[in-house]
């Protein structure tokens, strides 16, 4: 009876003969011993002894760096010393990190792109209608994005054999800090739903020097698309402070960070291949690279240009020194749309190259922001800071109210500090503090109202109970 009872116990059935250990094992994503990439995003990896793991990328690397070196690996085996042998890939695997446990997604629930075709372009004024519901005001600015960005989609998906070669619409934008050029340009990208990167002129240097490289730009809009290099060729590359990388006047030094990051960007800008890292998030990190085209990548570069408005007021006052025109001479000290004014030869004396200039078709500048303007910023687009602060509310059950005379103390408290739009949110977070701290505390109010006083640090908000009005809040110090 025993032997029986010992036999049937060792005798597996069914399912049950599988390894717990190795369906455990399959429910975790392999890692690359090389780059520390996923299965996920490297692909299908090769199995090495010792179960070491490696990707295709970084196998091919290898190969490749074999290849080209010098050594003859046959001779190289051939003439080991004695008692010498090849590396114990098992002991080379406990020098390592453990792989995080990342646990396999169901392929269920991963949904391929849809591929980019001229169909998910909208017309020019659709495109403008939906700006409409986020940027307030920059009607003529609008105008030239919609249809300098429905010309360029259009440019991309043109057949390849026509007889006309249709340029890049590159754009330069220029306006005033505040005013509202990455939103833009934030909004734009997000309307398309294409891949868009942002990046600091001023972190750009030449090759060879500390800082970011000019390529570096193309990496992140790589990252951005999920390292989908097809998507990232068609997705949007903005360029931010690019006045700062103007040419250095009167400088004996060379210009890392200046004219040699504008010569730097030109083929960029008009189309060239360029190997960046895939996946890496250092700039030294061990990966494979990969080829991107920039060609059909739409580039946006913008700048507050500060000394500009000088630079146009002189040009100006030259042409309206003589005749009739003299009259406007001191209009042009006045004038807060003197960008607007802008030519390609004003550009150049603040100190961009005309090859920089000339692969940037489309110039068009942003208007300074008024009161009124900052006013409507503030209740109109779909999401306006106060329609976030009335949900927030909203959640505690308050009704939340702002006086027109509270509006237009924080736009004009937002134009004193001369840093556009994004005055409001703090000028709002530094009022609001107090509110969102005691509303909590008691069930019984039932609506704030913000009054012009409380803004001005002169009085308190209007605190309605349900049924009743009392003050809650007193005038701040």
């Amino acid at each position: 009876m025993s032997e029986e009872k010992d036999t049937q116990e060792t005798v597996p059935a069914g399912p049950s003969c599988e390894n717990p250990e190795e369906k455990k094992e399959d429910k975790y994503e392999k890692f690359c011993f090389m780059c520390r990439r996923p299965e996920s995003r490297a692909g299908r990896m090769i199995e090495l002894p010792g179960n070491i793991h490696i990707c295709a990328d970084c196998m091919q690397k290898s190969f490749d760096t074999m290849q080209n070196s010098n050594l003859n690996y046959q001779d190289l085996l051939r003439n080991l010393p004695p008692n010498v042998g090849m590396i114990d890939l098992s002991a080379l695997r406990n020098q390592i990190p453990p792989d995080p446990k990342l646990k396999k997604q169901k392929e269920e629930k991963k949904e391929a792109k849809k591929e980019f075709t001229i169909k998910d372009i909208p017309p020019p004024h659709k495109i403008k209608e939906k700006l409409d519901e986020y940027v307030i005001g920059q009607e003529q600015a609008k105008k030239i994005m919609s249809v300098g960005v429905y010309n360029h989609y259009k440019r991309v998906f043109a057949p390849a054999d026509s007889d006309v070669e249709i340029e890049k619409s590159n754009m330069l934008m220029i306006g005033p800090t505040g005013s509202g050029k990455t939103y833009l340009v934030q909004t734009l990208a997000r309307l398309l739903d294409v891949p868009l990167a942002i990046t600091d002129a001023t972190s750009l240097t030449e090759a060879g020097y500390i800082g970011d490289d000019i390529e570096s730009v193309v990496s992140k809009l790589l990252a951005a698309a999920d390292n989908d290099v097809k998507r990232a060729e068609h997705g949007i590359i903005f360029v931010d402070e690019i006045d700062k990388i103007a040419k250095k006047k009167n400088t004996n030094q060379r210009d890392v960070s200046g004219e040699a990051v504008q010569q730097g960007m030109l083929k960029l800008l008009e189309g060239s291949e360029v190997e960046v890292p895939v996946g890496a998030n250092s700039k030294n990190a061990m990966v494979p690279l990969t080829t991107v085209n920039t060609r059909n990548i739409l580039f946006i570069c913008g700048g507050a240009f500060p000394e500009l408005s000088e630079i146009i007021k002189e040009r100006l006052n030259k042409q309206s020194s003589i005749g009739f025109q003299a009259d406007l001479k001191d209009k042009y000290d006045e004038d807060r749309n003197l960008l607007q004014k802008v030519t390609v030869e004003d550009l150049r004396n603040f100190g961009m190259i005309p090859e920089f200039l000339g692969r940037l078709p489309i110039i068009f500048s942003l208007e300074s922001l008024t009161e009124d303007m900052l006013v409507q910023i503030l209740q109109e687009p779909r999401n306006a800071i106060l329609k976030q602060y009335r949900k927030l509310l909203e959640m505690d059950e308050v009704k939340l109210e702002f006086e027109e005379g509270a509006l237009r103390a924080i736009a004009r408290r937002a134009l004193e500090k001369d840093t556009g739009a994004r005055a409001l949110r703090a000028i709002i977070e530094e009022f609001m503090l107090d509110i969102m701290y005691e509303i909590p505390k008691d069930d019984s109010i039932g609506e704030v109202v913000i009054t012009r006083e409380y803004v001005e640090h002169t009085g308190g908000p209007r605190i309605i109970m349900r049924g009743q009005e009392v003050p809650l809040l007193g005038a701040q110090s």
